[in-house]
This record gives C-alpha cells, sequence and structure tokens, in this order.
C-alpha cells in the first residue's frame, strides 16, 4: 500500500514537470514573434544600426550600435562650407563617408528641361524592396551608385517608420543625391507626414528596433535627428513640393482651397517649412501654418482617393492655377503605381511598407510607364 501511494506521488511529480517544461517551452514561442518594446529575441537584439553623427564646430561625434553595443568616434571637424573634405566612418556593418555637414534651404521647386523622371514614394524603413526596385530598373548600378544619368529621381516621403531599415536608407540617398548631381542629375526627397512626426517626435508608429536604440543610446529618438546633427539638418532643407516640367509632386497631395486662394507654390512650401519642427518655433502654430500641417496640408491630404474628396472640377482647379498636367503624390496606398480623375491624378504609393513589392513611376516625353520590382515596364492605368 504504501509502495502504491508513493508511486502514485513520482508519477504525478513526473507529469506535473512535464507539464511545466512543455509549457515553458510553449511561451518562448510568442516571445519570439511578437513584435513590440522589448520583446525581440535575443538574436534579433544584436542588430547594426547608424552612425548618428552630431556636429558641432570644433568636432564631428558619431555614435553607432555594432552586434548591439554601443561604439562611438570622435573627430576634428575640418568641414567648411567652402571645403571639399571627406570623412569615413568605418561603421560595422556599412562605411559611411561624410563629404558635406553644411547645408542650404532648397529653394529651387521648379525644375524644366528634356531629361527622364522617375518617381516613388514611401519606403518605410524597406531598404531591401527598395535597393531591388532601384536596382532592377537602372536608376542604380549593382554596387549601388547612381546610373540614371542627367535623370530626376523624386522621392515624396516617408522613408522612416514601419520598417527596421530606416537609417540605411537615409544614408543611402545622403550619398546618392551627391552622385545624381556629379552625372548632371537630381534626386529630389520631399517631407512627407512621417518625417515631420519623427522630427516632431511622434513616434508612434516607430520599429520596435528604434526604441531600443534611443534607449541604449540614452538619447529621445528625435534627438537623433535633432538640430546640428548630419541628417537631421540635411533633412530639414528639404522641401514638400517639386513641380517638374507638367508634373507637380508632393506627399499628400494639394487641397482645392489652395488653388481658390490662389496659394503659389513658394508660399506653400515656405510656410510649411517656417513651421516645421514645433519645439524651435518661438510661437506656436497658427493660421495657415496651421492648416498646412493638418489634414488637408501636403503631407495629410487624401483627397483624391474618396468619394467625398476633390471633385473633378477641383482637380482641374488645381491643374490650371499651378500651370500643370499631372498630381502625383504618395501617402495613400496602392497595390500598385496607378492614376485616378481620367488620369490627372497619379499614385506611386505601391506599399513598398510591406516589404514585398513595390513599383516605379517613369516618364520619358509624353510617355509614362510603370516599373515592376523586376525591372518589367508595365503600362500605366
Amino acid at each position: 500500500m504504501l509502495f502504491k501511494k508513493y508511486f502514485l506521488w513520482m508519477l504525478h511529480t513526473v507529469i506535473s514537470l512535464s507539464l511545466l517544461i512543455s509549457c515553458r517551452a510553449e511561451n518562448l514561442e510568442p516571445s519570439q514573434t511578437k513584435v513590440g518594446r522589448n520583446t525581440e529575441p535575443l538574436l534579433e537584439k544584436q542588430f547594426n544600426d547608424g552612425p548618428y553623427i552630431f556636429n558641432t564646430p570644433e568636432k564631428l561625434q558619431a555614435f553607432w550600435l555594432c552586434n548591439g553595443k554601443i561604439e562611438n568616434l570622435t573627430v576634428e571637424n575640418q568641414f567648411t562650407e567652402n571645403a571639399h573634405h571627406k570623412q569615413l566612418f568605418h561603421h560595422c556593418a556599412t562605411d559611411v563617408v561624410i563629404d558635406r555637414i553644411h547645408f542650404k534651404e532648397q529653394s529651387v521647386l521648379t525644375y524644366q528641361g528634356e531629361f527622364n523622371v522617375v518617381a516613388t514614394s514611401d519606403f518605410h524603413g524597406q531598404y531591401g524592396v527598395m535597393n531591388t526596385l532601384l536596382t532592377n530598373n537602372r536608376v542604380i548600378d549593382a554596387e549601388g551608385h547612381w546610373a540614371f544619368g542627367n535623370g530626376h529621381f523624386v522621392i515624396t516621403g516617408d522613408v522612416f517608420d514601419r520598417g527596421d531599415k530606416v537609417t540605411e536608407i537615409l544614408w543611402f540617398l545622403y550619398r546618392l543625391e551627391k552622385e545624381a548631381e556629379l552625372a548632371g542629375g537630381k534626386l529630389h526627397l520631399l517631407l512627407g507626414n512621417h518625417e515631420v512626426m519623427v522630427l516632431n517626435g511622434d513616434l508612434r508608429y516607430l520599429h520596435p528596433k528604434y526604441v531600443e536604440v534611443a534607449e541604449k543610446l540614452n538619447q529621445p529618438f528625435e534627438k537623433l535627428y535633432g538640430k546640428g546633427t548630419v541628417l537631421g539638418d540635411w533633412l530639414r532643407t528639404k522641401p514638400v513640393l517639386v513641380k517638374i516640367n507638367n508634373m507637380l509632386f508632393a506627399h499628400g497631395g494639394f487641397h482645392p482651397s489652395l488653388a481658390k486662394e490662389k496659394r503659389s507654390l513658394t508660399a506653400i512650401n515656405q510656410v510649411f517649412k517656417d513651421n516645421l519642427v514645433m519645439d524651435e518655433l518661438s510661437t506656436p502654430r497658427e493660421g495657415w501654418g496651421e492648416y498646412l500641417h493638418k489634414s488637408d496640408g501636403p503631407i495629410w491630404y487624401r483627397g483624391y482617393f474618396k468619394d467625398n474628396g476633390a471633385s473633378p472640377q477641383e482637380i482641374d482647379l488645381l491643374l490650371a492655377h499651378f500651370d500643370i498636367d499631372y498630381l502625383v503624390v504618395g501617402h495613400t496606398s496602392q497595390k500598385q503605381v496607378e492614376t485616378r480623375h481620367q488620369g490627372k491624378v497619379i499614385a506611386i504609393d505601391s506599399s513598398i511598407k510591406k516589404g514585398k513589392y513595390g513599383e516605379l513611376l517613369f516618364v520619358a516625353g509624353d510617355k509614362k510607364w510603370r516599373g515592376a520590382l523586376t525591372g518589367e515596364k508595365l503600362p500605366l492605368h
């Protein structure tokens, strides 16, 4: 009898321990797949990121994460506004070469000429899809350098948020911008709502990786792009719109009221930029400056894609006022590059943010087509 009780006790103990071990093993699964603050598996935390480069008149100080560990380098600031100086920062994953740290506000908003144009939008940290798309469509070569000659390449904003390769894209575009100019071409990076959100500390769409980056570097994430940082100063000079030949580009679009009130492109861009970062203003946004940063402003407007949005007559009013034939916008995601309003509005947010597919809009004279992820030319509808 005593033996039977002992046997049953041992059996119960073994079963309980087995169940406990099994439950703990099963509980490991969600923590390996759940996305959120401090929930990534250990291996995912050994990431690389940066560099974030702070600029003072005396020195450049760079910080980055290499396999999850903080590294830094401080060098003498040998840049002047006219110096042809280069500084290499040897990052553990990708070397970054700084060749300019003084940036002027982009005041030229209109370009006219016989050159090809390519446009896309909303990279959202998806470096892999971006690189494949640009390589297969010969905007860049196999080594990632400019291959579009004297063409103009437009990105209508939203490099930030959602994905985990934002820093890589920004340094890539920083380099590509200079290569384009040297080749006689032009890269236009416009501000989208997510650039403006991050600069203003609205981090609700930040990838968990960057939450941890900020914690490890002991800085609010927006301060990594604050005034006095190379990328932050560079971004602050970017416009919110650009007109190229008969096309007007912006992230969200232009509310018909801008045409009714006869607002100029220069005024729209200037007032928007004068009210860019709230913490850097002497007084709060108000009036038209506040309006341009709200839902009907150029980075948030979605009226071309709503049943109760802009009417055909209002679209025609915008085209006539800005002396254009096409409005080209991102922000509102589609499955592909496509048109609205009898072809007068071209939507170029092809959902690259999902990390699986994306397209480019190509314009050569009066011909337009879609560049697929494979590089195939597809008709624009």
